[in-house]
């Protein structure tokens, strides 16, 4: 469903010892001031150097991009190179669809790393979808550890970007694009946070105001989120969701990887189709 998110960094070569050294990224390529990153795959992550970066401060743009890992194994692992290599962290949660682990890279760009549970057990007895927040079993993630065999070496090529996060500045406004006209459906509700998915994944997308209630979008040399890429399953479906753009009387700029649309707080969506 997701594609690459694209960021900017303040000082690449920084950025990619960062990536490469504490979270096992690794370089898929490179181009002038731009880095490709993944998993040995398909790129899940953009690096831009912008010259003279404005640091990150009150504006709409990236809350966290969050990273998924196969299995819990691979969740232990990566904390375990986390702790390793001293590298900070923001903290730990259990979603209850899923156990996560946060932390900022050296500009501040949030980054969620998590595993899922099976989708059996996102719902209660009554078939209610249930989504939280509680404390992380640290220690029973490092458990897993006992079953690794041989050096970890890096993320898994079956790592993916799992879902974006964003900061929005009006829930309503937010929900009206993606909801309204890109076509997404509602897993939960909280009033200043909305989690959205397509095909019945817990979310694709997050959303808040809690740091970003009608503040202004970041100016085009700061650090942070550039776009990110929503892959549509056919070219039927992107043509669908184009019309409703046009519908709704939205910009639509042509771009090298498909159609770029930006939400109501200015955060840019790349759509394409079948990829």
């Amino acid at each position: 469903m997701l594609g690459a998110v694209h960021i900017a960094v303040s000082d690449l070569e920084r950025s990619l010892s960062y990536y490469q050294t504490s979270l096992g990224f690794k370089v898929h390529r490179r181009a002038g001031s731009t880095a490709y990153l993944g998993a040995g795959g398909v790129d899940l992550l953009v690096l831009t150097e912008q010259p003279n970066a404005k640091p990150l401060q009150r504006w709409t743009g990236l809350y966290h991009f969050a990273i998924l890992v196969p299995s819990r194994l691979e969740l232990a692992q990566v904390l375990r190179r986390l702790i390793e290599t001293r590298t900070p962290l923001g903290g730990f949660a259990d979603h209850l669809v899923s156990e996560a682990i946060y932390l900022n890279d050296p500009d501040g760009n949030g980054i969620e790393i998590y595993r899922d549970r099976p989708r059996t057990d996102w719902y209660d007895k009554n078939g209610r979808f249930v989504m939280g927040t509680e404390q992380l079993d640290i220690d029973g993630v490092l458990a897993e550890l006992k079953n690794a065999s041989g050096a970890w070496a890096g993320l898994a090529p079956d790592t993916v970007l799992g879902h974006m996060h964003l900061k929005v500045a009006s829930i309503s406004d937010a929900k009206a694009f993606y909801v309204g006209v890109l076509g997404f459906d509602v897993m939960a509700s909280m009033g200043s946070a909305l989690f959205l998915s397509a095909g019945g994944y817990h979310h694709h997308l997050g959303m808040n105001i809690w740091e970003s209630a009608n503040a202004p979008a970041a100016p085009a040399d700061a650090v942070g989120l550039r776009e990110f890429v929503v892959n549509l399953r056919s070219q039927a479906e992107l043509d669908k969701v184009l019309a409703r753009i046009q519908a709704a009387n939205l910009p639509i700029e042509q771009h090298t990887q498909g159609y770029l649309v930006r939400d109501p707080s200015q955060n840019a969506v790349i759509l394409t189709a079948g990829s």
